[in-house]
């Protein structure tokens, strides 16, 4: 580019404005029907789950509790441990499949009924509602200058709201620090920096998340909108507008009226825009901001009753269905189809795998490490001697009384303690000897085993390879 185009280029003025669609604050209309009551199901069953689980205790302890400090994992029965990180990998992925298989079947129901950020934005527009009103209501408020009507009502919701995010912030750590100790020490002032962030942090971002910006995250923050649509295809679950049936739309004339051009079943009313909690109007089309809430469904059924039309105007169906016009049972039977018949066998693959593989973990595990500032050793009474460190994990959540051998060179004996007992969920670091003739084994490295074993359960037992060094 030569000086004088660099100059026009710096001319040219640039709307940056122009960019970015200008926010527009969405007022939710209150809308009842039988997504909405699944809707409401669904976040009193997570939020019970959520804030109940903390404080059910299994074996005089917290039922579920990723207790960082110990470094162990406890889900009721089972002791987890950093060496089982395996079966942390193994739950991401069953997680992920099975969002691929909700998905390719019904849509964004996960995003709907189930995701924190419209369980928790569902919790405070229902306080903002009882406060200030219904959706008019709500915008004559925000349009009023403030006064101390306002500063009251405002002052009030967000007081709740601060409540609702710092219980939630509390419950939170709480699964990651004991929930009673983490309020005995909050109480007494003696809370740690860690939990105080965490909790400050966890409470901030609700209250920031699900009381400010809202539709904004579903919009332009969270990154399931965006590869939504690798995972959906023709035959997948969406809510959608009968153009068909719904066009021409426009109000209903009046009796004695002149007649006019034949209009659909779209009264044009916008009821279904109003209850949106994103603000899109569904009959544009399948759009990456609805969250198939499905409450658009709930208020044009609402609606067609009212002006004696039949109802699923909006509804659930597939693109397929609409341009062939399936029946219910053709709907179902398209659901399962090559993709999600092979994300069913992946998932259930992987669930039995896991599940075996918890059936059979034995709740002992064994570390040898090998003394290495001495490879080997002549000890006196002359045979060769190499030192080595146990580190025995007792994951059971009971008490355990181990044996140790050691076996793999003829005469391989140990010396130190042979016997080790554990409390439930704990370890211990066990230092001894193993000795054998000199001649025994060939030079250098050789192969050796150290077995430890619960002597109250043979089926509790584990075996380590390590190595005995001969000069």
């Amino acid at each position: 580019m030569n000086e004088a185009a660099s100059r026009r280029a710096k001319a040219i003025p640039i709307n940056v404005d122009g960019l970015y669609e200008k926010h527009k604050t969405v007022y939710a209309r209150t809308v009842t029907g039988i997504f909405n009551n699944w809707r409401w199901a669904m976040v009193c069953f997570t939020q019970a789950l959520f804030y109940g689980l903390c404080w059910f205790e299994w074996n005089g302890r917290q039922a579920v509790l990723f207790h960082i400090v110990e470094r162990k994992f406890y889900i009721f029965g089972m002791v987890f441990w950093p060496q089982d990180v395996i079966y942390l990998a193994i739950l991401l992925v069953i997680s992920a499949y099975g969002l691929f298989l909700v998905t390719a079947v019904g849509g964004r129901l996960f995003c709907g009924y189930a995701c924190p950020q419209t369980v928790y934005t569902e919790i405070l527009m229902w306080i903002e509602r009882k406060i200030e009103g219904e959706r008019p209501a709500r915008i004559k408020l925000d349009a009023q200058p403030m006064n101390a009507r306002k500063f009251r009502i405002k002052f009030i919701k967000h007081s709740l709201w601060l409540l609702v995010a710092l219980w939630t912030g509390i419950t939170f750590v709480g699964y990651f620090t004991p929930i009673k100790e983490l309020l005995a020490e909050m109480t007494s002032l003696r809370i740690g920096p860690w939990e105080a962030f965490w909790v400050l942090f966890y409470a901030s971002f609700l209250y920031m998340m699900a009381g400010f910006l809202r539709e904004q995250v579903c919009k332009y923050m969270c990154p399931y909108a965006r590869f939504q649509g690798v995972m959906f295809d023709p035959d997948t679950l969406i809510i959608t507008y009968d153009p068909e049936r719904g066009e021409p739309r426009g109000l209903r004339k009046k009796k004695g009226a002149v007649d006019g051009p034949p209009l659909g079943d779209c009264v044009d009313c916008s009821i279904c825009v109003q209850v949106c909690p994103t603000g899109i109007d569904i009959r544009n089309g399948l759009q990456l901001e609805c969250i198939a809430c499905a409450a658009c469904i709930d208020a044009c059924d609402q609606v067609m009753d009212k002006v004696g039309s039949p109802r699923g105007l909006i509804r659930y169906s597939t693109e397929n269905a609409l341009a062939q016009h399936y029946t219910a049972r053709e709907i179902l039977a398209h659901l399962w189809r090559f993709r999600t018949l092979l994300y069913t066998a992946i998932l259930l693959a992987i669930i039995l795998a896991a599940g075996w593989s918890l059936s059979q973990r034995v709740p002992l595990k064994l570390d040898v490490l090998r003394d290495r500032s001495s490879l080997s050793r002549e000890a006196t009474d002359g045979r060769i001697e190499n030192v080595f460190t146990l580190r025995i994990s007792n994951t059971d959540e009971a008490p355990h009384r181990y044996a140790i051998s050691v076996s793999g060179i003829d005469g391989i004996d140990i010396v130190g303690e042979r016997q080790v007992e554990l409390p439930a969920a704990s370890s211990e670091t066990v230092a001894l000897s193993a000795r054998v003739e000199p001649g025994a084994g060939k030079k250098g490295s050789n192969e050796i085993f150290f077995e430890v074993r619960s002597e109250t359960d043979d089926k509790v037992a584990v075996r380590e390879k390590a190595s005995f060094f001969m000069p």
